[in-house]
């Protein structure tokens, strides 16, 4: 591979206080042959201006503004406007390393039939201090269910492809493989660590729009191991700031329905293609129907928690915890906070 062309998707709102740090990481790249493509979702900040700045000293720059429409369509926006062979995903508030795409590119050379790689993550919190520098498995639960070693039929040390990062990181492993049913458990990847190829892109589509404002990277890369190979760099390449103002923490509800909703259609459309037992099957929902159950509980929805919650014992009868938000959602609310207060109570106890 020569000197690919590497288009760099940058959805931003209102994010003028840290956008430049970001951008800066993204422009000091040691793959220079670059495109950032911000798309402006609606900013009434000085993001405008202060890609004005920027552009002026840097041509790879370009910029997109658009009214208000939530983080999934300004990325399809920018997808629209990539010429790049690849595509990698970047949020207005999060860092790269300097080598993140060089190393990506490395793996794809030697590996063509990779359609996308993504990476751990350093985490640091509000004041700059790092929290830890491998938070991926901290951050996304479903890690919880693999070791690397057995999520991806492969591994191969870094040094053995990429001489250039041989001294200081040639032992760390490039895991590759087919892992769309594993991948139905939950999501692995972080967005802004993921590179791309234009290819596999085109075969997936962009992200759901319609599962905003939460849910829509997991459908996304859930799509994208549907359609072939794809690989992680046990490495962190990103600097993530934990506790941001306007995390998707805050949308649990949208998080896990969306999530049932994405679990149910890829059951309903791809179940011959998934290599796992109907026991596993009839776990996963379980486990995603006793997350929505759960949400709703603590949103005050008791119907929706019923529902869900009953669902979740058919598929997975007996379950303790199940069992436990289901009789909670069946009480008065003075007393199930009452109750609530009690086994909060006891849990503290020496």
């Amino acid at each position: 591979m020569a000197d690919p062309l590497v288009s760099v998707v940058v959805p931003t709102y209102n994010r003028a206080y840290c956008l430049e740090r970001t951008l800066a990481s993204a422009l000091s790249q040691t793959h220079r042959n670059l495109e950032i493509v911000i798309v402006d979702d609606g900013s009434t900040d000085a993001t405008e201006e202060l890609i004005s700045t920027i552009r002026r000293r840097d041509a790879r720059v370009r910029y997109f503004k658009q009214p208000n429409k939530g983080v999934a369509t300004a990325r399809n926006a920018g997808f629209a406007q990539c010429s790049g062979e690849f595509i990698g995903l970047l949020d207005s508030d999060d860092v790269w390393r300097p080598w993140k795409i060089e190393l990506q590119l490395a793996c794809m050379t030697r590996f063509p039939d990779v359609g996308m790689i993504w990476t751990d993550m350093q985490a640091i919190d509000a004041d700059g201090r790092e929290m830890s520098g491998a938070y991926l498995r901290p951050m996304y639960s479903a890690w919880d269910h693999f070791s690397v070693g057995n999520l991806f039929a492969t591994q191969v040390p870094i040094g053995t492809f990429a001489p250039r990062f041989a001294d200081e990181y040639g032992t760390r492993l490039f895991h590759f493989g087919e892992i769309f049913s594993e991948m139905l458990i939950g999501n692995l990847v972080h967005t802004p660590t993921a590179l791309l190829r234009r290819s596999r892109l085109d075969k997936v589509g962009g992200f759901d729009e319609s599962l905003c404002p939460a849910g829509e990277d997991y459908d996304f890369h859930l799509r994208t191991c549907r359609e072939g190979p794809v690989g992680f760099i046990d490495l962190p390449t990103i600097t993530y700031q934990v506790g941001m103002a306007d995390a998707l923490s805050r949308h649990a509800v949208s998080l896990s329905t969306n999530f049932l909703k994405v679990v149910t259609r890829t059951l309903s459309e791809d179940r011959g293609r998934l290599h796992l037992s109907p026991d596993k099957i009839d776990w996963v929902l379980a486990d995603a129907n006793t997350w929505v159950g759960q949400v709703m509980l603590d949103e005050g929805d008791d119907m929706k928690a019923r529902k869900h919650l009953a669902r979740s014992l058919r598929y997975r009868p007996f379950h303790a915890r199940t069992a436990k938000l289901a009789a909670l959602a069946m009480m008065p609310p003075a007393l199930r906070n009452t109750v609530r207060s009690l086994w909060a109570a006891t849990k503290k106890r020496p």
